[in-house]
């Protein structure tokens, strides 16, 4: 099962590198071997994997994306990609279902050595805006773990990769930018991280670049 899920890790950064000639853009900080928590902009069920194709060989294979248990267990093929190609850490979205909390897992995964992709949006967002509300989750993380480096991921056009309503991917090349790392401030409350946040993600933004 191990080589099979290499292969298939293999095949699926070929694969998307070859729809979307994906780069990554280090904006700020550098692709070290540290541990992090990278967090970004949620539009599609493949946004993890863009993030995951453009690191580094090394901390790829240290690096588990969080995912929604709801989607990703759904299936012998989504279950052996999102479990075995991937280790995501799964977490079940729903408060009346799930026996464990959410942050309790993440932490877990942490303290196991794993660094995490993370997007505190919650949900994909098909809106106008550029980003949905974040969340409370990666502000408890931070206040949780304050010493790993929190480091935003923009991820452009992948939306126009995959429409909503369509099956066939269009080629579209593709970016992920990455800000500089950032961490909870000392006393600072969850409103004013959450903003700082969110702000430093929707700095990344081509289209929010353009207009400044």
């Amino acid at each position: 099962m191990k080589a099979a899920a290499q292969l298939t890790a293999a095949a699926i950064v070929l694969f998307a590198r070859l729809i979307t000639a994906v780069r990554g853009i280090w904006q700020g900080t550098e692709p070290v071997p540290r541990q992090r928590i990278y967090f970004a902009n949620h539009v599609s069920h493949g946004d993890f994997i863009l993030v995951w194709t453009v690191l580094p060989a090394q901390m790829r294979r240290r690096t588990r994306p969080v995912a929604g248990s709801d989607y990703w267990l759904k299936g012998k093929l989504k279950t052996f990609i999102g479990r075995d190609v991937f280790n995501a850490v799964l977490i079940d979205r729903d408060r009346t279902t799930r026996d464990r909390d959410p942050i309790e897992t993440m932490t877990e995964a942490l303290d196991g050595g794993a660094s995490l992709i993370l997007f505190p949006e919650g949900t994909r967002n098909t809106t106008d805006a550029p980003l949905l509300p974040f969340k409370a989750g990666l502000y408890n993380l931070a206040a949780a773990r304050p010493e790993i480096d929190l480091v935003p991921a923009w991820i452009e056009n992948l939306n126009r990769v995959m429409p909503k309503g369509e099956i066939v991917p269009i080629p579209v090349i593709c970016t992920v930018t990455f800000g500089a790392t950032m961490h909870l401030a000392p006393g600072e409350d969850k409103d004013a991280f959450i903003a700082r946040a969110e702000a430093a993600l929707l700095s990344l933004s081509e289209q929010h670049g353009a207009a400044a």
